[in-house]
């Protein structure tokens, strides 16, 4: 598929995912929202991807939602009133999913679902919904010359993106209020400081480390062995009682244990790297297991 507002370029099994509207320092359009969704999908069952890098072309990675479209600047519908009981029935309703659901959180729902690792290579500035789109990847990187902002305190509205989700997970409840309370827009070391990105680097240098860090990550491991890993992780922690994780855990072992499991051990006893055969698009029978 091709499409108007993405690069999407597999090369050495790393999916380089680049949002492309430099002009318009990759602002957040509903059409951007609808092809990330369908790139991340995509991903999941793409045999020849490994790892997800997200980038931005030029010297943005994305200025945030693109504020110049004429009339509700979200593309929501005006005309709806509705309440958590439409959220709970019609979600995928037309009307509800094309007038009211917000679209920066089908992403990250999309990122969320994805069966890769998905690492965020922040290149230049980062805010609203360029920022919180990051938060459902798995690993963030930056530029020195990124700069980040959940500002959506300075144009009267909310966090969006499942942001009240992820933000609190990723760097802890008080930081995540400061930055939203505030509205400010930081710099890399300040994101490095509060937990937001792992690292950050000189321009030049952010693409390479994004890669070598990819290819640690998915060189000589279980593709079904890394998507089970990261569901479970993501979907565990939520739990109330460890317990639910003993579950899929359980289940995730032994079927592991058929296949791949046994190449990895056979591999250790022979010295020798190992040749895992699974597939992320033939995962086990009980997955997923949260349907």
């Amino acid at each position: 598929m091709k499409y108007n507002t993405l690069d999407y370029t597999v090369a050495d099994r790393v999916l380089t995912l680049t949002l492309n509207r430099p002009e318009q320092l990759n602002s957040f359009t509903v059409e951007m929202a609808n092809e990330l969704v369908h790139a991340f999908g995509r991903a999941s069952d793409d045999d020849a991807v490994g790892a997800v890098v997200v980038t931005g072309a030029g010297r943005a990675f994305c200025a945030g939602m693109d504020l110049t479209r004429a009339g509700n600047v979200f593309g929501l519908d005006e005309s709806l009133r509705p309440g958590m009981k439409d959220m709970q029935e019609r979600l995928d309703d037309p009307a509800i999913f094309n007038g009211l659901r917000d679209t920066g959180g089908r992403v990250t729902l999309a990122i969320y679902d994805c069966k890769k690792p998905v690492i965020a290579a922040i290149n230049g500035p980062a805010v609203g919904i360029g920022a919180t789109m990051t938060l459902a990847m798995d690993i963030r990187l930056a530029s020195e010359k990124a700069r980040i902002g959940f500002v959506f305190g300075k144009i009267g509205i909310v966090p969006e993106a499942c942001s009240s989700w992820f933000l609190p997970r990723v760097v802890g409840l008080s930081q995540a209020l400061e930055w939203v309370y505030s509205a400010d827009i930081f710099d890399a070391a300040e994101a490095q400081r509060g937990g937001l990105v792992k690292a950050v680097y000189a321009p030049e240098r952010l693409l390479p480390e994004a890669y070598a860090l990819a290819h640690r990550i998915i060189d000589n491991r279980s593709p079904v062995a890394i998507a089970l890993a990261r569901q479970m992780m993501y979907r565990n922690s939520a739990q109330p009682h460890p317990l639910e994780a003993h579950r899929v855990d359980s289940l995730a072992v032994y079927y592991a244990s058929l296949e791949d499991g046994k190449e990895g051990v056979k591999s250790f006893l022979e010295k020798r790297a190992p040749v895992f055969t699974s597939k992320a698009s033939a995962m086990p029978p009980f997955y997923p297991w949260w349907e």
